[in-house]
């Protein structure tokens, strides 16, 4: 700047973007009102020191407590240095008020590291006492969050990019795997200026509900882009919380965006290595194959599943030549046999194995499948990783997106009893499922007051028939008594599907022969979500050979 200029920014409002009343509806600008500069000279001793490109020396122009003490010529590179020494020197209500030194410090780098995430065109750094705290060069969006939150956390990062209604939203999230017990991580921006806006943040953990545990958050630089008239910054002093003209709108289209990755659980997919030959699952002929596929259209282990064309593993072995042979308990009709009529043919070629059929799109199911232990859990190989599946869990999510589609397409099936059940409640749980007898319809529960606190229970979902109908039911009952009207049912429904879920399938100690591993595992590369259960417990953990290898001190 010139120095006419440096003394002008220095007044209040001098530096202002509004010219016209029409402008504060086009704030586009981190700063607007032109206070910041004069508002820091005020209460603490400041220099500015400033040189145009084209002139040989610069200004320095020195201010203690707001007053101009002097201005002269200095030399220096073109550009503007800006220094603040005793912060709040002379107001010493303000001072008391500030934390150590290490906590202040701790607030500056946080202010630094949001500035720095938002534009990583831009080169920062920050020192402290002499010790550089950060110093990051120009380079790209993922590669500045893992300089903000640590390059573990940044590997596990997913794009995301969505756009409704005019409202952009673009960026990287982590998946369950990445998470903190606090929302430090979490980089929100509406129009290139950071927030923590009760709107948004509601958004993102709408969008992870399910996903993660409850009091745990994801890490996250999210950029919101709509008509600056659509959002008001002003509302508040640190300009941290906004307000939006379409406040659903926004909320909408960022769990949408968010629900559109998560639901795909990119963290699943990984460059698979080709698994060692097993003799649990070793390369078998197509009419082998074709024999077992038919044997597995008998039994369904998920009902309304077509059966996956495959082979349990446990009918087949091989010696120790590597040839192919059918197990000793393999039944006999699945035993190619040899044919009785005595013809002439030519010598029989070897065995060759078919040629590996094209890999599977599906993360699960190109799992091979090792075994199960302690009869909840279910072992499998990718490549040089062990992978552990929740048995539970996995179909607990399936069953829950199945409940989710039902629901959203008209209503949970339900199963009328043959015999139905009465139950005894408290007055006020009786006079609760009178008040919502209908919305407990549309989820499947069919209750009906049978006088006093009794109530009969006449259809339950189709999915937990069979199941305690009973305990499912005051669990429902216990859940509505924490809804105060009836409109906030539909904001619980998630949690009572997720609950109908978790009484409709296994649990605890439950054998699984192969053909019901092989379905559940094709089952859940049809579900959306397919990482966690409902209640965002983890499906499946890794284990890599070296973390094995290191366990049995072999590295």
């Amino acid at each position: 700047m010139s120095r006419e200029d440096a003394l002008l920014s220095l007044e209040r409002h001098a530096t202002s973007k509004i010219r016209t009343d029409s402008d504060l509806d086009g704030i586009l600008t981190l700063g607007f009102r032109g206070e910041a500069l004069p508002s820091i000279a005020s209460v603490s001793r400041f220099r500015l020191a400033t040189r145009e490109a084209d002139r040989m020396e610069g200004t320095e122009i020195i201010v203690e407590g707001g007053r101009v003490r002097d201005v002269k010529a200095c030399g220096m590179a073109p550009g503007t240095v800006i220094t603040v020494e005793q912060l709040f020197f002379n107001t010493p209500a303000r001072l008391k008020f500030l934390k150590s030194a290490e906590t202040e410090t701790g607030h500056v780098g946080d202010a630094v590291a949001r500035m720095a995430v938002s534009r990583p065109d831009v080169a920062f750094s920050l020192v402290s006492d002499g010790r550089e705290l950060l110093r990051v060069q120009r380079s790209d969006l993922r590669r500045r969050i893992a300089q903000a939150v640590g390059r573990n956390a940044a590997a596990g990062l997913h794009e995301v990019a969505g756009k409704e209604g005019g409202i952009t939203v673009t960026g990287f999230i982590s998946g369950p795997g990445v998470v903190r017990s606090a929302t430090s991580a979490m980089f929100t921006y509406v129009n290139g200026r950071f927030v923590r806006d009760k709107v948004v943040q509601h958004a993102i953990m709408q969008a992870y509900r399910g996903v993660i545990d409850r009091g745990r958050y994801p890490v996250l630089a999210l950029f919101i882009e709509l008509p600056p008239g659509e959002v008001d910054v002003n509302v508040h002093p640190t300009k941290h919380e906004v307000r939006f003209r379409r406040q659903a709108s926004v909320h909408d289209a960022l769990q949408a965006a968010l629900e559109e990755v998560l639901r795909r659980s990119p963290w699943l997919t990984h460059n698979r290595e080709p698994a060692p030959a097993a003799t649990a699952t070793p390369p078998t002929g197509q009419a082998y194959r074709e024999r077992i596929a038919a044997a597995a259209q008998a039994s369904l282990a998920l009902p309304g599943r077509p059966a996956r064309t495959s082979h349990p593993a446990s009918y087949v072995s091989a010696d120790s030549k590597g040839a192919v042979k059918p197990a000793a308990d393999a039944p006999s009709s699945l035993i190619p046999q040899p044919s009785t009529a005595s013809v002439v043919r030519e010598p029989a070629e070897p065995f060759r194995p078919d040629p590996a059929p094209a890999e599977s799109t599906g993360y699960f199911s190109a799992l091979a499948i090792i075994g199960q232990f302690h009869g909840e859990y279910i072992l499998c190989q990718s490549g040089a990783e062990l992978v552990i599946i929740d048995q539970h869990a996995a179909s607990e999510r399936v069953a829950y997106q199945r409940l989710r589609r039902q629901f959203l397409d008209g209503g949970v099936e339900s199963q009328r009893l043959l015999f139905p059940e009465t139950l005894e409640l408290s007055f006020g749980e009786a006079a609760l499922v009178a008040r919502f007898r209908d919305d407990l319809a549309r989820i499947g529960f069919e209750l009906e007051p049978f006088g006093g606190a009794t109530i009969i229970a006449f259809a339950l979902p189709q999915v937990a028939a069979g199941k305690d109908g009973i305990r499912l039911v005051r669990d429902i009952v216990a859940e509505l008594a924490a809804l105060g009207t009836s409109a906030a049912f539909g904001g619980s429904i998630d949690g009572m599907l997720a609950r109908i879920a978790c009484h409709s399938v296994v649990r605890g100690f439950h054998p699984l022969d192969s053909r019901q591993i092989i379905e559940l595992l094709r089952a859940m590369d049809e579900t959306d979500f397919a990482a966690s259960c409902p209640h965002g417990r983890p499906v499946s953990h890794t284990i890599t050979l070296a973390e094995l290898e290191k366990i049995f001190k072999r590295t």
